[in-house]
Parts: C-alpha cells; structure tokens; sequence
C-alpha cells in the first residue's frame, strides 16, 4: 500500500528524500561542532551516513554532549558551590603536603599539580593505605568499618545487585540507620537495574536515605546512559574510604568455581577521605536537588594512625575536566623504570596510547595485562587490534586465563600506584563518573608489583611474531570494531 501510494504520488518521495538529506547535513555539522573527540566524530559520522536512520536513533541516545546541556550545568555550579565551602582547608592541606614531601614526589609533580589545578584535588599526607584482594578481601573489611561507624555513612556504587552480599550489606546499613547514623547511598540506574524495588524499599523503610544518580525511565531511549556513575565509594565518619573495581555482588567473591573473578581494591584512612567526601556531596546534591547541612564532622581529617601514605584523587565525569585520562598520560610519560598496567578493557584514548608506546620505545620496562577473553565480542576484538602496535613498540601483554580480570591499577617505577574505577578504554576517560586513587608509597607499590607477578602465572605473554600469524578475516574484524570503539 505504501509503495502504490509513493508510485501515485513521486514528488512526496522525493520531498522527503530531500528533507532527509538536509537533516543528515545539518545533524553532520552538530556532531563536527559539538564533539570534540576526532576518532569519535568519524565514528558518528559513518554511523549516521551507512546506517541510515539507525544511525541516528543510536546518535541521538549516546553522542549528544551533555556537557553542554543545562542538565550538568545545573551539577557544575553545585560542585563550585560545596567546593567553597571547604576550598580553605583543601588548599592547607595540599600545600602543607608539598612542602613537607617534595622529594618524595619529583618525578611526579606535573601529574600532582595538574590535578589540584584542574580538579581542586589536594595531595595529602599520613594515610594508611591497604591493598585488598577480591570481594573475599573487600567485604569482610567493609563489614568492619561499617560496623563500628557512629556518625555517617555514603555508598556510591555503579552496580549493587540483589543477591546474598548485597542484602547483608543492606542489613548492616539498615542496623546502623537505626542506631542513629546518617546513612546516604547514591546507585547508578543503569548499572544496578538488579537492584530491586523490594530491597531498595526495605533500605528506604529501615531509615537509609537513597537516590539514584542519572534516573532513567525509558531505558532504550535515555541518553544519560552514555554518562554512567561506575565509582564505587565507601566514605564512614568522614576519615575511612573503600573504592576500586568491585561492585556490591555475589560473583565478585567467587561463589562459582568455574567463574572466577579477579579484582582488586584499596582501603584509605586518613586525610585521603577529605576530597572523596567532596566527590559523594557532589553528586548528591546533584542527584537529590537537595543541599543537605555539611557540617565539620562530615570531614574529620584526622588520622590516629599516622600512615606513611600519599595520596591524590584523580576523578572525571561529564561535569569536570578528562583528569583522569590526562594525569594517566602525564604519569606514564614521568616514569623511569617500569609501568605495570591491569585492565579488564584497552581501548585507550590517543593520548593515553601514544603516552604508553612512548614510555615503551624508550627504554621503560612496561607490561600490559587483560583479560584474554571479556564480556563483549566487539569490545574484545576492538582491544585486540591495539595490540600490535603495542608488541611492536616492546610493549609486553598479558593474557590473563584463570578468569575475568576486573582490576584496575597501575603501578610505576618504585612509589607511584593507581587503584580505581576507571577502565583504560574511551567510556572510562572521557565520559563516566569515574575515581583513581594515586597512592605514593612504596609498600603499596611492592604489594601490586608482587601481586602483578602472582598473576603473571596464570596468563600467557604474546609475542607479535605470532600475533601477526592471525588470518586477515580476524584482523579486519578488529580493526572495524576499532573504529566504533568511541561509541562502545
């Protein structure tokens, strides 16, 4: 019927040929205007030109700039607003640090202060920072601390499932909602879509304040998807702090034998906690439109323990400067002797790649390790096509076989390590909220190195005499699913 009726009437076709068109022009400037990612403007590009309609319906849900919208303006101006209030004690204490620490950090000290510059991120002394291994290491360290709060206690998680371990961390929450402690919980909509009406209305009846960050309501069309919250904080009395790669679920402590998951996350106590209570009011107020009373004891800032830790937060999201992505480039390129990177996805930016093979050609000792097989077949053979460049710059990777590895670290030379959130891939560094801890302390450094050395027998190294024996039907399917990497 409609192909009798565009034969009756030609010119209607044609008028809408030729509106379709003018529409492609016009959405082809808004992408060369609004996106600044050159890799990702072609990727777009190509996808509204060879997947007509498609193609724009898949624009439209995941590349428009929300940094340009009024809906992260709204954020900007409330991150500026909590930033005065504690922008005194932040600028002491960063300061204070450098002077008592210069030598400790001279190699390093572009990355430091371009992050107190961009970011307002402090470096801080006396923490006591602990490595933890898996969700066994994590939870029954989380359950610890939780349980022994008394004034405040802010979760932030990208997944929370509704499975065994996330229902016992609901009952202590709910225990110490009940006993009087503020207890405020921020959860990704997209990432914990397992959460559960039931659970989160048990949180919510048993005294446990909860908001989602980026609410969606029709999930195929909410853009806000492509601005994901994947931190995962842990903030108690203002002075101890939990973050890394493992979500608050079941499979992160390996229940199931043949499905091992591998990860790793960081324990901070001490002055540290200052800034990432600063990240979870942030994105509070954000989240809840709503401007809670922040009073002096949300900040403690004190530390009986005395650690010998360093640290600095690197954080990224739609509402701030690419930090992370950039204090990554700055600290590859300081280093001296040996980058040790772990990542469940590498599909890194231009300047994060160029950084690394840069080290590598140098001289610098730098090994690469990822899953051998990840979640996704197009993600998997995207991170594939990097690694000849990486082989033939003296790169060395790893292919990690026991399971999925998750973590996320990176150590350089003898004092500097990164444990966080962030992936090494283009949605990690340029688009999700995201979270690193830079830690300068040479026992955290000793701890993953020998962590990265344990791994290293259950993985494979691959040498690109072999690599390049692959067929040319695999080559060239990666390389087509690098060129949607911006998008994946």
């Amino acid at each position: 019927m409609i192909k009798d009726f565009f034969d009756q009437f030609p010119y209607i076709l044609l008028g809408l040929e030729g509106l379709y068109l003018v529409g492609i022009i016009f959405l082809a400037a808004k992408i060369i205007m609004d996106t600044r990612n050159t890799s990702k403007t072609l990727a777009y590009l190509m996808l509204i030109i060879f997947l007509p309609v498609f193609g724009i319906i898949i624009y439209f849900v995941f590349g428009v700039n929300y940094r340009k919208n009024k809906f992260y303006t709204f954020k900007i101006e409330r991150n500026e607003q909590v930033y005065n209030e504690i922008s005194t004690y932040i600028r002491e204490t960063h300061y204070k640090t450098l002077e008592n620490h210069k030598g400790e950090i001279d190699n390093f000290l572009t990355t430091v202060n371009f992050l107190y510059k961009a970011g307002h991120s402090p470096l801080s002394e006396g923490n006591h920072a602990e490595i933890l291994i898996n969700g066994e290491g994590k939870f029954e360290k989380v359950f610890e601390v939780i349980n022994r709060a008394v004034h405040h206690i802010h979760l932030e998680y990208y997944i929370y499932d509704n499975d065994d371990i996330g229902n016992r961390l609901a009952d202590v929450l709910i225990k110490k909602a009940s006993e009087g402690v503020k207890v405020r919980f921020l959860y990704d909509d997209m990432g914990s879509g397992k959460i559960g009406r039931t659970l989160l209305k048990r949180l919510k009846s048993g005294g446990v304040e909860i908001s989602p960050v980026n609410k969606i309501t029709f999930r195929l069309l909410a853009n806000r998807v492509n601005y994901r919250d994947h931190r995962k904080i842990i903030i108690v009395d203002g002075e101890e702090v939990f973050t890394g790669g493992i979500n608050v679920s079941d499979k992160y402590i390996n229940p199931n034998s043949k499905q091992y998951w591998r990860d790793v996350h960081l324990y901070i106590k001490g002055e540290a906690a200052f800034y990432f209570q600063f990240l979870f009011f942030s994105n509070w107020i954000f989240a809840t439109e709503k401007i809670p009373e922040i009073s002096q004891l949300y900040f403690a800032h004190k530390n009986k323990e005395g650690g010998t830790s360093l640290i600095q937060t690197a954080a990224s999201g739609p509402d701030t400067k690419p930090s992370i992505m950039l204090s990554t480039a700055s600290a590859v390129l300081a280093a001296k002797k040996r980058i040790y990177i772990v990542t469940p996805y590498f599909i890194p930016v231009e300047t994060v790649l160029n950084a690394i093979k840069q080290a590598a050609i140098s001289g610098v000792d730098v090994r690469l390790m990822v899953p051998k097989f990840g979640d996704s077949i197009i993600v998997n053979a995207a991170a594939y096509s990097y690694y000849d460049e990486l082989l033939e710059s003296k790169v060395r990777v790893f292919f990690y076989k026991k399971g999925f590895l998750h973590a996320k670290t990176m150590i350089i030379d003898d004092n500097f390590s990164s444990v966080g959130t962030a992936n090494m891939d283009v949605r990690s560094q340029e688009l999700n909220f995201e979270v690193n801890a830079l830690v300068f302390d040479r026992a955290i450094n000793k701890t993953l190195e020998e962590l990265f050395h344990q791994d290293m027998k259950d993985c494979e190294e691959i040498h690109l005499s072999t690599w390049r024996k692959r067929s040319k039907a695999k080559v060239f399917f990666e390389h087509l699913a690098r060129l949607l990497s911006p998008l994946i």
